[in-house]
């Protein structure tokens, strides 16, 4: 018998739904608890890799992930006037039955995942966070924002880059900004997008779009960081307007799309890792909470979700819930984390130092190795 019965999870993004899954239909007695409602969930699109998408067919969800979303195999690289210069195939690293990459919502990723986790007998609570923890010997109480408090065997934060629970248990570490801003908007998908197209080049260090369904896709625009954050709707959208400018092709109708729009994304590229363990006695982090990088590898959600699967695996095998079970799940994933996140941090930094010899597709090949490994 597993020596979890019952575990917390704060957070309800991918990573903190995935471990609710792999937990709850193994009969364990699941919480999430996520602080924003139910129908704010942010993001306009995400670029699932491979590995990503082994996951999710170990959750059950692949087919329908599969169905809202657009599947592609390779990478186009354009000169800023919209000039196809390379199609590049790329590496399926969840293995030769799944599609490299698949471009979906984010909203539709975190339904199907809340579906999933709510039929396998998890219970979500949203507009609720924790507000204290107290650890026991056989377990740790934890006092809700609603006032109320239970005992767990475990609990677990997928709270994100800015994790309440991080902070709760003494682990001093925050997100540094890696000098990289990102303008996003959602849009209609021109029916010559068929993959993700990159320019390295023109006003901006990337200009790339993803298709995310039969008829949308998400178009970004990557320039050195600025302060945005007092710009009205109206003035983003003329920001990213005017960048968009330096850029042809497909950006032309892209570009109709941004001077309609009053949804334009504006946020700062940041990294973080921690160093182990990952744990304080029995309430361990998980995906940003304990490890972000910059989307330059698209490999974050990717990582979060080898999180929830590794530890998910251990805690349904130990027989109790100790020291040697975080630090297991510490050393299978930690190494392999630092070489993404550091990795990821690279090549914002050859962009913006203007490295002009750096071995781009060396490091690119490297981590679609490390990462076509089960984790």
């Amino acid at each position: 018998m597993a020596a979890v019965s019952n575990a917390l999870i704060v957070g309800a993004g991918t990573s903190g739904l995935a471990l609710a899954i792999l937990l709850a239909r193994e009969g364990v007695r699941v919480d999430v608890a996520e602080l924003r409602s139910d129908a704010d969930t942010l993001g306009s699109g995400i670029t699932v890799q491979g590995n990503a998408l082994r996951v999710l067919r170990d959750l059950g969800v692949w087919e329908e992930v599969a169905k809202a979303g657009f599947a592609f195999d390779s990478l186009g690289m354009r000169a800023p006037d919209g000039t196809l210069l390379a199609e590049i195939p790329d590496v399926r690293t969840g293995g030769p039955d799944l599609p490299a990459t698949v471009g979906m919502n984010r909203p539709e990723l975190a339904a199907i995942l809340t579906g999933a986790a709510r039929s396998a007998g998890a219970r979500i609570r949203h507009g609720l966070t924790v507000r204290d923890l107290s650890e026991h010997s056989d377990g740790v109480e934890a006092r809700l924002s609603d006032g109320t408090a239970q005992r767990y065997d475990v609990v677990v934060g997928a709270d994100g880059i800015r994790s309440t629970v991080r902070r709760m248990i003494g682990i001093d570490v925050r997100p540094e900004p890696n000098g990289m801003g990102i303008w996003r908007i959602h849009t209609r998908r021109p029916e010559s997008v068929e993959r993700t197209d990159l320019v390295y080049g023109g006003p901006c260090f990337i200009a790339g779009y993803c298709p995310t369904g039969p008829d949308t896709m998400y178009a970004y625009l990557v320039e050195r960081v600025r302060a945005h954050t007092d710009l009205t709707e109206r003035e983003r959208a003329d920001h990213m307007s005017a960048l968009s400018e330096g850029y042809g092709g497909v950006w032309d109708e892209i570009r109709a799309d941004i001077a309609a729009s009053d949804r334009v994304n504006y946020t700062w590229f940041e990294s973080l890792l921690v160093e182990a363990p990952w744990n304080r006695g029995r309430v361990v982090l998980v995906g940003d909470a304990v490890h972000a990088c910059p989307p330059t590898l698209a490999q974050g959600a990717a990582q979060g979700l080898e999180d929830a699967l590794v530890l998910a695996e251990l805690l349904l095998t130990a027989q109790t819930v100790d020291q040697a079970l975080f630090d297991a799940f510490t050393t299978r994933r930690l190494e392999r984390v630092r070489t993404v996140v550091e990795a990821s941090v690279t090549l914002a930094r050859w962009q913006l130092d203007g490295v002009r010899d750096a071995d781009v597709p060396g490091m690119m090949r490297k981590v679609s190795a490390l990462v076509s490994e089960l984790p």
